[in-house]
């Protein structure tokens, strides 16, 4: 059996245990030994081994058994137990309620007696109370203060209790008959109350706190408490303010002062109120009055930047206060405070931020000129000037005499930063000091005078200085400045709308001041935008005539019939040459002085009007064999320098221009063919008729029935 319950080791495996059981078995290995296998003792052996299970599992079986009925008794058992314990328990918790039935009834007859020896105990106390103070009143209605309350100085606290007592009795009784020792109390009540006042005003200076604490609960209730209050102000003060910030050493004694307020006082909100309201109306209010009363005639610059300073400073001070304990309105309670300090300069603020602005900024642009050696010009108005401004816009007339202005533009940037930089500073002064409820109406106001400085007399003006400088279309080796004020005009309003979004937008968003400004800058760009396009329209017609008058003066008729149509070394044109690279400085000088669409807007039209004039230009010859090709050298050389607009119409309309010359070359049979062709299928016939005719053997060769 020992045997057999050592073969049950863990973990158990069956196939591991019959290998075991094989293997101990003599003769019964699988592997041979020095034994040979035989079957029949191994099968002997399983017969046995079973044979010693079966017991082994009815032992085990009832030992299970014994341990089950043992514990099914110790259950029942256990079961017992807890009902018993139960039962005791139920038993303890009745006895438990009786006990708290039983004290609860006594604590209701101690109460009731409590009650009653109060209800005898109080009028007692009363009379003993009263009877002393009795006591006392005879003595002063005698003179003689004979007990020693009055004369020790150690009890004090007590004398001032007996007289603020004293003082409240006195109060009713009639002063015909006591006026006497009415007299008396009150000498004695305001002697102590001095008394108590001098020893709080020593024991803060001593710093003690506790003494402090014991002499304001005593005071707490006489009449001279507001005065101990105003000492402890004024004493708090000296000393505090050792530097020149006022504002950081308010919030400095603020804070030291807060913790010993709620040690020392019993309402500490109450007197960190007052000490607050103190500062304000004094110290701060006539650091405020130094600053500005001073300068508020003599330097407007500097009155506003204070005020700006001192406001902006003060709000934070009271924002940094708000932490402190002031009451259940404490917001209210500070900002009635500020608005006593600044109403008065507030109130005209904005009159006197528009004269500022007003003044500076003619002054910068008075400066600018000045430094220019200009003397402005006076641009009309009224309708004189509108029906001449008409006239110019569609005619292209130059109405008045026309100004040299040696490629200034009138534009500076400098002082366009520093009208936008005082404008700005005005935006973030109108944003602080203004109420609420007028604050859109004020931004607009400086919103005007940005416009009335820079868009007005600065940016319009010299846009009519630059229209008025533009030459004449047939004026020769004109200077063109013109592109250099759009360049300029467009930088600075770029400036312009940016200062717009971003300082004026947040102050008018919410408000019907808003649509105001959108038109009135809607207005201003529309003004802007007409004398832009009538100067750059002029611009490209002196562009033009510059071109035509370098065709006029450098292409020859002999061009394009030579004399020896063998000899011919170029490979274009001298007209051309020029005509080319005066284009290209034009197309750079638009590229250099537009931006975005307008670049490929301006372009486009400059491209046709050159594409025009040479169109037309070309039609003022007439072309041999030779002729022609050079001619188609040319438009060539044309089509190149028109790859720099980046226009496709523009180059769409000299490869047309091309196909045309191609017709002063062709074969006279190939002439229909070529009409047919890509470029000049969809053209006017008397248009390709017209080119044909250009042809100096268009008679002899009969090349007409070709259009007939």
């Amino acid at each position: 059996m020992a045997t057999t319950a050592q073969l049950f080791e863990e973990p158990f495996d069956a196939d591991e245990y019959i290998e075991r059981l094989a293997w101990r078995t003599p003769g019964g290995g699988s592997k041979g030994g020095a034994e040979a296998f035989d079957p029949k003792r191994l099968l002997d052996e399983f017969k046995c081994h079973i044979e010693e299970l079966k017991q082994l599992d009815e032992k085990i079986q009832r030992k299970v058994e014994k341990l089950e009925q043992q514990c099914h008794r110790e259950a029942k058992e256990f079961a017992h137990k807890v009902q018993d314990l139960q039962r005791s328990n139920q038993v303890a918790f009745q006895h438990f309620q009786e006990l708290d039935e039983h004290i609860s009834y006594v604590a209701t007859k101690v109460c009731h007696l409590g009650d009653q020896l109060e209800g005898v105990n109080t009028p007692r106390q009363r009379a003993v109370e009263a009877q002393r103070l009795m006591t006392y009143f005879n003595e002063f209605l005698d003179g003689d203060l004979r007990s020693d309350v009055f004369n020790n100085p150690d009890k004090i606290k007590e004398a001032a209790d007996i007289i603020q007592k004293l003082h409240l009795i006195a109060q009713e009784l009639p002063f015909d008959r006591f006026a006497d020792v009415k007299a008396k109390i009150a000498s004695k009540y305001h002697d102590l109350e001095r008394q108590l006042i001098q020893e709080f005003t020593a024991a803060q200076r001593r710093g003690e706190i506790g003494r402090m604490r014991e002499v304001a609960a005593v005071l707490l209730h006489f009449k001279g408490y507001a005065h101990c209050v105003d000492v402890y102000i004024k004493q708090c003060q000296e000393g505090a303010y050792i530097r020149n910030d006022v504002f950081e050493d308010t919030a400095a004694l603020c804070q030291r002062v807060n913790k010993q307020v709620g040690e020392v006082f019993s309402s500490p909100e109450t007197v960190m109120a007052k000490l607050i309201q103190n500062i304000f109306e004094n110290k701060l209010q006539a650091h405020v009055r130094e600053k500005l009363d001073g300068t508020r005639h003599s330097d407007v610059e500097q009155y506003l930047r204070n005020l700006y300073d001192l406001y902006t400073r003060t709000t934070t001070l009271a924002t940094k206060l708000t932490e402190f304990n002031l009451g259940s309105d404490k917001h209210t309670f500070l900002s009635k405070l500020i608005k006593s300090i600044f109403s008065s300069y507030l109130e005209s603020y904005i009159d006197i931020e528009r004269e500022y602005l007003r003044t500076r900024g003619a002054m910068i642009l008075q400066r600018y000129y000045d430094s220019k050696n200009h003397q402005k010009r006076s641009i009309g108005t009224g309708s004189i000037q509108e029906l001449k401004e008409r006239i110019r816009q569609r005619t292209n007339l130059t109405l008045g005499p026309s100004i040299d202005t040696h490629g200034e533009t009138f534009l500076s940037p400098e002082l366009v930063v520093n009208l936008l930089q005082e404008t700005r500073h005005a935006f973030e002064r109108c944003h602080k000091l203004s109420d609420p409820s007028d604050l859109p109406k004020n931004a607009f106001s400086i919103f005007l005078l940005l416009v009335e400085h820079l868009c007005v007399e600065h940016i319009d003006y010299a846009l009519e200085i630059g229209l008025a400088a533009i030459p004449s279309s047939d004026a020769k080796n004109a200077n063109l400045y013109f592109l250099d004020v759009v360049q300029q005009a467009n930088s600075i309003f770029h400036l312009f709308d940016k200062q717009f979004n971003d300082q004026l937008m947040p102050l008018i968003s919410s408000s019907p001041k808003l649509a105001e400004c959108l038109h009135k800058k809607k207005e201003v760009i529309e003004q802007m935008e007409v004398k832009l396009d009538t100067g750059i329209d002029r611009t490209l017609n002196c562009m033009v005539g510059q071109m035509k008058h370098i065709l006029t003066t450098e292409q020859k008729k002999t061009d394009f019939r030579p004399e020896d149509e063998n000899n011919v070394m170029i490979q274009y044109t001298t007209a051309c040459s020029k005509v080319c690279a005066y284009v290209s400085r034009q197309v750079d000088h638009v590229r250099k002085s537009m931006d975005g669409k307008n670049v490929d807007t301006v372009l486009t039209e400059l491209g046709i009007r050159f594409h025009r004039l040479i169109h037309e230009h070309l039609q003022q010859f007439s072309y041999s064999s030779m002729g022609g090709m050079l001619a188609i050298c040319d438009v060539a050389e044309y089509r190149r320098c028109a790859k720099d607009f980046r226009v496709p119409l523009v180059l769409q309309l000299f490869d047309t221009l091309h196909a045309l010359c191609n017709l002063l070359v062709v074969a006279p049979d190939n002439l229909k063919q070529v009409c047919s062709g890509e470029h000049l299928t969809n053209l006017d016939r008397n248009l390709l008729h017209a080119f044909v005719q250009l042809r100096v053997d268009y008679r002899s060769a009969r090349l007409g029935r070709h259009f007939s």
